[in-house]
């Protein structure tokens, strides 16, 4: 049931703001082609939204991989620092953070990247990514746990002065939905178009692109 009641808004970052999703698909099979072995949706889509070590942890059982998590952290941070300055904006991300920030709604980003790797991601999208009230990253000293649980929605929320209750979450994995709906918040979910909209029924709302939100629907704040 839809609230609109709705004061600030939090963002998750990959998939949903940039496509890093379809760098990390490229980077996993320069390394796992290593083996023989394949990195299609079918495993994928089990890792989307988990923090880094549990999604590694998850590829080298599915795949039977003969290395440890560790190893293929390293190797794929190595290619993917290469790589992150160049992903692209997701479809009307930048127009609707600049929408948001011109009618002074508190935004915030709030993702399972840590630092280092918001900064490369973000470095040529200054543009937008500068009107963000707040960034919240997974090396934040207040996250103790990983979507899905809530930590990191509840210190962005902390962060922007707003009760959980006042705020909506933009998610596109299943665990982040999990993780908004564990911190008392609405959310809705932009699913990656491979993933079926059955995964994200405890979502508030579904939609297919950040471009079909309707602001007006969802918001009461005023500056």
């Amino acid at each position: 049931m839809i609230n609109a009641n709705i004061k600030a808004i939090l963002f998750d970052m990959d998939g949903l703001l940039l496509d890093t999703e379809s760098i990390y698909t490229e980077v996993t099979q320069m390394i796992v082609g290593r083996y023989g072995k394949v990195f299609d949706w079918s495993v994928k889509s089990h890792m989307i939204g988990r923090d880094s070590y549990d999604a590694a942890s998850y590829l080298v059982k599915a795949l039977d991989l003969p290395f440890e998590p560790e190893f293929y952290l390293e190797e794929r941070n190595a290619l993917l620092n290469e790589r992150f300055p160049f992903a692209k904006p997701k479809a009307g991300a930048p127009e609707l953070i600049k929408s948001l920030s011109e009618k002074g709604v508190p935004i915030s980003v709030a993702t399972s990247s840590n630092q280092h790797h918001f900064e490369l991601k973000t470095r040529n999208h200054q543009d937008w990514f500068k009107h963000f009230d707040a960034v919240v990253t997974s090396n934040h000293s207040e996250v103790k746990r990983a979507k899905p649980a809530p930590d990191i929605f509840l210190i962005a929320a902390k962060t922007l002065g707003y009760e959980p209750q006042d705020c909506l979450v933009f998610e596109d994995a299943p665990s982040g939905v999990q993780a908004a709906n564990a911190a008392g918040m609405q959310v809705i979910a932009v699913p990656d178009p491979n993933m079926s909209h059955d995964a994200f029924q405890d979502a508030t709302a579904v939609i297919d692109s950040l471009s079909e939100f309707e602001l007006d629907n969802w918001l009461t704040y005023e500056r």
